[in-house]
């Protein structure tokens, strides 16, 4: 067996507690050495849930404890100057999303790592969910025939607080998310319209995103905590059939929050129940489609595989920034009220 990867964790808020830690652990590949958080709170935290796992105060302590790789679960606007100070330290990143604020800090990482030769991966679990790998899969069969329109929707009913501020808003929020997929389904983006309302927070929220792709589909986007009906998570339309699935989202999520794991789920990790799978329409004809099995367990081997030089990253890093340049010009569009078109 290959020797696993030394990885630390930076930061044990939600995103670090739920949706790092526990993958991180999971994985054979991967021994989580230490995480990096100065709250006494969190450390009793790491202590109970994961005995044995270190907790110091910095990036420079993780690199003297023999890490070889980070996981950067901070909030947004730290997640560039981490990236950049942990490669530096000569350490493999994966970074949680928005990778970036904007798609210049995205490309100067981007840049960077590759200058320095380390593996960098934006933290894209959404390409994994259940809902979503279907949906590929009937895409890449032909079953819709040609894709001609992408919607897609991150909706929940959280009013209060709503969008935290440590996501950035949730352009870039459920953002990252909506056009990292609309991006890998369908390709460049030649033009972006968008809305929002901003909150008294001074934080967007109820983000519409509406894309039209080199190839002529056309993604229409939608984000809010504080939508009180939510609508279908996907509806893919074809020139063959529709496809739509509804609520609630991929279940890793629940599980993760409920203390479940790959390790301890085993086979059934992911697997959604019949209740959850979606339906490809043809008029008034319509047949159920077995949702496949959702699949973050992935990622981070994946990722210790390229750290050993096995393989290539799960997500390639140049991604973010084409996700980015598109939320760029949404954020422009929203504001100035204008459709920004783009260079595919």
């Amino acid at each position: 067996m290959v020797e696993p990867v030394r990885f630390g964790l930076v930061g044990y808020g939600f995103g670090g507690r739920y949706f790092h830690a526990p993958l991180l652990a999971a994985a054979a590949e991967c021994d989580l050495v230490a995480v990096v958080t100065s709250s006494t709170e969190r450390r009793e935290l790491i202590g109970r849930e994961h005995p044995g796992v270190a907790a110091v105060g910095s990036l420079a302590e993780l690199a003297a404890a023999g890490v070889e790789a980070v996981a950067i679960s901070t909030p947004a606007g730290t997640h560039s100057a981490l990236t950049d100070e942990a490669l530096d330290l000569g350490l493999a990143v994966v970074c949680d999303k928005p990778f970036a604020l904007d798609a210049a800090a995205a490309r100067a990482s981007v840049e960077r790592a590759e200058r320095l030769g380390l593996p960098l991966a934006p933290y894209q679990n959404r390409r994994w969910d259940s809902d979503f790998r279907t949906v590929r899969a009937l895409a890449e069969a032909g079953t819709l025939g040609t894709i001609t329109r992408f919607e897609s929707r991150f909706e929940r009913f959280t009013p209060e607080p709503g969008p935290a501020p440590s996501g950035g808003g949730t352009l870039l929020d459920f953002g990252s998310h909506l056009v990292d997929q609309a991006l890998v389904l369908l390709g460049p983006v030649t033009s972006v319209y968008a809305e929002w309302r901003v909150r008294e927070s001074g934080l967007d929220d109820d983000v519409f995103v509406a894309l039209t792709h080199a190839g002529g589909a056309r993604s229409h986007l939608a984000g809010s905590w504080s939508e009180g009906a939510p609508g279908n998570r996907f509806r893919v339309t074809g020139t063959a059939g529709s496809y739509v699935v509804g609520g609630p989202m991929d279940g890793q999520e629940d599980a993760l929050i409920a203390g479940e794991s790959p390790a301890t789920l085993g086979p059934d990790w992911g697997a959604e129940p019949e209740s959850r799978w979606g339906r490809v329409r043809r008029g008034d004809h319509e047949d159920r489609v077995p949702t496949l099995p959702g699949a973050w367990d992935t990622f981070y081997p994946a990722f210790a595989a390229a750290v050993r030089g096995q393989g290539l990253v799960p997500v390639d890093p140049r991604d973010a920034v084409a996700s980015l340049t598109v939320l760029d010009a949404a954020r422009r569009s929203a504001t100035e009220g204008v459709v920004v078109r783009l260079q595919p």
